[in-house]
Parts: C-alpha cells; structure tokens; sequence
C-alpha cells in the first residue's frame, strides 16, 4: 500500500486524481484540504501528524465525514520525500496483519502490536485491515 506524501500546498493540484490515502506534512488550511479533495475525487484518507490535527476546523471534520473521507492522525517514520514522493506500507506489515487475524487475534490487538513494531498509527493499522487485508 502506498501513501502519497505532499510536503506543500502548491503539489496539492499536481497529484493524480486516483490518490487514495495522502499524508499531509504541512499544516492545511480549509482551501488545500477543498483543494485536495477536488484533485482527488477518489480520496480515502487524509492523514497529518500529531501536532496539526488540533489546528483541522470542526467544519473541514464535517465536510470530510459527508465526504466518507477519513482524517487520521499519524506519520511516515524515516520517510525522505527528496528520494520517494510516495511511503510504501512494507508488504511484511500487511502479511502480518493476515496472519494474526487467522490466529483469531482482536482487531485492538492486531492494531496495539503493529502499531507498536512498525510506528503506524493503530487508525492506519485499521484502515489497512479493511482495505488490504480483508478477513
């Protein structure tokens, strides 16, 4: 799985249209997240570090919940966007995912452990179980 990285608001309109999960490292105003939802109208997820989600507008969370957008909060450890302008979920997370759920393990689980081994956000750890992943 891959995550397109956009590290300013001018790149926002250069994204393909069919991005799905995006990962701002800049703080978005209300105009870059209307603006990224319109380059990419097949948008899933937007996700931002720690330190920005406070400063997201309860109108820009409504707007994304009508949208069936999610809004997570997370980071691309040890990304370097001068080498890769995506971050690539190693396909080792998503087996061990697979595997675990075969074991029975709760999804709080399978999240708290990956979470913790690969320095994913355990809401990414969930979106991955439903989108790569499936049971």
């Amino acid at each position: 799985m891959k995550i397109r990285v956009v590290s300013s608001r001018e790149e926002i309109f250069t994204l393909n249209p069919n991005e799905r999960v995006v990962h701002l490292a800049f703080r978005p105003s209300n105009k870059d997240i209307f603006g990224l939802v319109e380059t990419c109208p097949k948008i899933e997820v937007i996700q931002l570090p720690k330190s920005y989600m406070a400063t997201v507008s309860k109108s820009i969370e409504m707007f994304l919940g009508m949208q069936r957008i999610q809004l997570l909060e997370g980071d691309v450890w040890g990304h370097r966007k001068d080498l890769n302008e995506y971050y690539t979920v190693p396909s080792s997370v998503i087996e061990n995912i697979k595997e675990m759920k075969l074991e029975g393990k709760s999804t709080e689980e399978i999240e708290a452990k990956i979470s913790r081994e690969r320095k994913l956000n355990p809401e990414m750890i969930a979106y991955i179980m439903t989108k790569e992943a499936p049971a």
